[in-house]
């Protein structure tokens, strides 16, 4: 029966060794700051909160400098690497006598400080745990999230080890080595189809494989689990994504990264992600009735313009031409648009034949 898998996908086999033979390439060295220990950390906060009171002490304001994570002028594109933030680029200056700035500098010093006392104490908290510390001041979640990656940012620490994690509805300790048998990952856009894969218990059924999802849009945790499992197995790694210019996005996420976490790239990015659907050609080559495709929304033809218009596509013409297909039909399709084909379409006929006839781009 092994035998018979095995043939079966021959392919996938033969990508695996394709990928094994080029591992060197694709594995760039880590960055020092990988390294950082928790007595560096503290030495990085005192420093910063040096400068500040050297700069009280001369009668000036203080001010922070601060990245800009947010401008594509600011990062660059390695195709071993993704999208990694230049070392020249361009900042923003956080400055404490300034009405637009100074509650920010207030924001940053807080946390700095809570951040300062978790490692110390080699205590771990959640961004939900900080900003629940003290609601009025920082006013929402989202302010303690942008603070805590730009701390994280500003002094060039990985925020695990700042001590702050992401909330997730499960955890996972002890784990010292990864052994599996799968032939692949395959990397799931949403629980909904997830969780429809795993009723029909489709790592057992088709060939041994592991399945993950970011549901959405990947949080920090779901690419660091992705790209420990390259690194640790160095098996093809698959995306399933919805054929709207909005999963391209997803799938671009976990292979080559984004500009707000470029600063993180060598412990994020997978560039050895493939497109395995849904495709816009598949659209069309498998007849999805039209009742099941969705007119693109003025939104989304920007985002598509836009996505064409990223470096890392110039090395994806596959890519670049299905996207410019999207582009002409005017037509989106979710994964579950297949189901409007066979009720177990995706799982019975899409996914096996796409997996053993090579179809991924």
């Amino acid at each position: 029966m092994e035998s018979n898998m095995s043939e079966q996908f021959v392919e996938i086999d033969n990508f695996g060794l394709e990928l094994l033979e080029n591992v060197d390439m694709m594995m760039e060295p880590q960055h020092s700051h990988e390294e950082v220990n928790s007595q560096e950390v503290l030495i990085l906060i005192e420093k910063v909160i040096l400068e500040i009171v050297t700069s009280l002490s001369k009668d000036e304001a203080p001010v922070l400098v601060l990245p800009n994570r947010s401008s594509w002028a600011n990062v660059s594109f390695d195709n071993a690497v993704g999208l990694q933030m230049t070392s020249g680029s361009s900042v923003t200056t956080v400055r404490s006598n300034c009405s637009s700035s100074v509650t920010k500098f207030g924001h940053i010093l807080k946390v700095l400080s809570t951040i300062y006392k978790l490692v110390q104490s080699n205590v771990y908290a959640t961004k939900r745990d900080i900003y629940y510390n003290d609601t009025q001041l920082f006013g929402s979640q989202r302010t303690v999230d942008s603070i805590v990656d730009d701390i994280s940012c500003m002094l060039k620490v990985p925020r695990r080890r700042l001590h702050v994690a992401t909330p997730v509805s499960s955890n996972v300790g002890g784990i010292r080595n990864i052994v599996s048998s799968a032939k692949f990952v395959l990397i799931v856009e949403k629980d909904a189809t997830f969780q429809k894969l795993l009723d029909y218990d489709f790592c057992t059924k088709l060939c041994p494989c592991i399945m993950i999802t970011g549901k959405g849009v990947p949080d920090v945790n779901s690419r660091l689990m992705v790209r420990k499992l390259w690194d640790t197995l160095h098996i093809p790694i698959f995306a399933l994504v919805d054929a709207d210019p909005y999963g391209i996005e997803i799938m671009c996420i976990y292979k080559y990264g984004s500009v707000a976490m470029s600063f993180e790239a060598h412990s994020l990015t997978v560039p050895s992600v493939m497109w395995l659907g849904l495709l816009p050609s598949d659209l069309h080559r498998l007849r999805v009735p039209e009742d099941a495709l969705i007119p693109l929304t003025q939104r989304d033809q920007n985002k598509l313009t836009s996505l064409l218009k990223r470096p890392y596509l110039a090395c994806q013409p596959a890519w670049q031409r299905e996207m410019e297909m999207m582009q002409r039909s005017k037509v989106k399709a979710e994964i579950q648009s297949l189901a409007s084909i066979a009720p177990d379409f995706l799982s019975r006929v899409y996914l096996p034949n796409k997996l053993r006839y090579g179809g991924w781009i």
